[in-house]
C-alpha cells in the first residue's frame, strides 16, 4: 500500500459518502465512487458540497456503475446504509487485495461484523461520523454541522494504521481523531442516533428543533439516553452527564435539520431500524439491561414502518 497516494474507494456514495469522499478528492486523493443511483448527474456535473452559505466543486468526478469497475484499493470507506448489508460481499469483493484496509462509517451496531464475516478482523476499521449531512440531489451534498469523525481498530488492526488513516482526513480538512475503542465510539453515536432519528419519525415527521423545543419529547430523549448509558456501562463503557446534555445543546444548535432515518421513511425507503434501533436493543436486553423507553420506540417504528408499505 502507498500511504503517499493509497487508492481509495466510496462504496455507498450518498450524503456521507460523497461528503467525506469529496472532502477527500479536493486535496487531491485518487478517489473512485461506486454510485447505485445520480450516477449519469454526477458523471456530467461532479459534485457540489455546500456549507456556510459556500460551495465547492469535484469535477471531473471519478464515479461507477459497478464496483468492478474500480478494481482492487488500498482503503474502501462503506458509507452504504445498514439495510443494504447483504450485498456487501458482492459489492466488496472486487475492491480487495491482501491488505486493503476497509472502513466503515454506517450507523449502528453490528457492521463491522458482518464485514468480518470475509475480510480479515486486523484490516477493519469503524468510523462514527458525529455530522449533519443531507443529500439534496444528486451530487448536491449539504453540510449543516461539520461535527467530528472518530476512527478506531475493529479487533487487532495496528493502531499506527488506524493513525495513518486518521492522519489522510485531517489533511482533507476533517476534524478526525483517533478513538481508542470502537465499541465506546458506537454506543456514544447511539445516545443521538437513537432518540433524535427514532422521534423524528415517531412524532409524525418533524425535524430535530421540533424536539428539543418540545419539553415531553426532550423527557423521552433524555429517557432513551440513559437507556443507552446503562447498556453501555454493562458492556464497560461509562457515557458521563455531560456527554448527554451535549446531545440536546448541539442538537439545538442544527436547526430545523432532517435526520436520515426521517428521510429515508418520507422518501419511501429502507429504514436503519434494526441497527440503529432492533440490535442496541437485544444486546442491552441480554446483557440484563431494561430498557422500556427503547423497546416501546423499536415497535413502534417497526409498525410505521411497515403500514408505509
Amino acid at each position: 500500500m502507498s500511504w503517499d497516494n493509497p487508492k481509495i474507494a466510496i462504496v455507498g456514495s450518498g450524503a456521507v459518502g460523497s461528503y467525506y469522499g469529496c472532502k477527500l478528492a479536493r486535496d487531491n486523493r485518487d478517489v473512485h465512487f461506486h454510485m447505485r443511483s445520480g450516477y449519469e448527474t454526477v458523471k456530467q456535473q461532479g459534485f457540489e458540497v455546500r456549507q456556510d452559505a459556500e460551495s465547492y466543486y469535484v469535477h471531473p468526478a471519478q464515479v461507477y456503475r459497478s464496483t468492478a469497475q474500480i478494481g482492487p484499493c488500498d482503503v474502501v470507506i462503506v458509507a452504504l446504509k445498514a439495510t443494504a448489508n447483504g450485498m456487501l460481499r458482492e459489492l466488496l469483493s472486487p475492491l480487495l487485495k491482501e491488505d486493503t484496509l476497509v472502513l466503515t462509517l454506517q450507523n449502528g451496531l453490528g457492521n463491522v461484523e458482518k464485514i468480518a464475516a470475509f475480510v480479515p478482523a486486523e484490516q477493519i476499521l469503524g468510523g462514527l461520523c458525529f455530522v449533519c449531512i443531507n443529500r439534496v440531489r444528486p451530487g448536491i451534498i449539504e453540510n449543516y454541522l461539520p461535527g467530528q469523525l472518530f476512527i478506531a481498530a475493529y479487533r487487532g488492526a495496528p493502531e499506527d494504521r488506524v493513525a495513518q488513516i486518521v492522519a489522510i482526513f485531517q489533511r482533507a480538512g476533517v476534524d478526525c481523531q483517533h478513538s481508542s475503542s470502537l465499541d465506546a465510539s458506537l454506543w456514544k453515536k447511539l445516545c443521538w442516533n437513537i432518540p433524535f432519528n427514532g422521534l423524528a419519525i415517531a412524532g409524525g415527521g418533524i425535524t430535530t428543533d421540533v424536539i428539543v423545543d418540545s419539553d415531553p419529547l426532550v423527557e423521552m430523549a433524555r429517557a432513551l439516553m440513559e437507556e443507552i448509558r446503562a447498556a453501555a456501562r454493562v458492556m464497560g463503557h461509562e457515557l458521563s452527564d455531560g456527554f448527554l446534555q451535549k446531545q440536546l445543546e448541539v442538537t439545538r444548535g442544527m436547526g430545523a435539520y432532517r435526520p436520515s432515518s426521517l428521510i429515508d421513511y418520507l422518501e419511501g425507503r429502507e429504514v436503519e431500524v434494526e441497527a440503529i434501533f432492533g440490535e442496541p436493543l437485544r444486546r442491552g436486553e441480554a446483557a440484563g439491561v431494561a430498557m422500556p423507553t427503547l423497546r416501546s420506540l423499536y415497535c413502534l417504528l417497526r409498525h410505521l414502518v411497515r403500514c408505509r408499505e
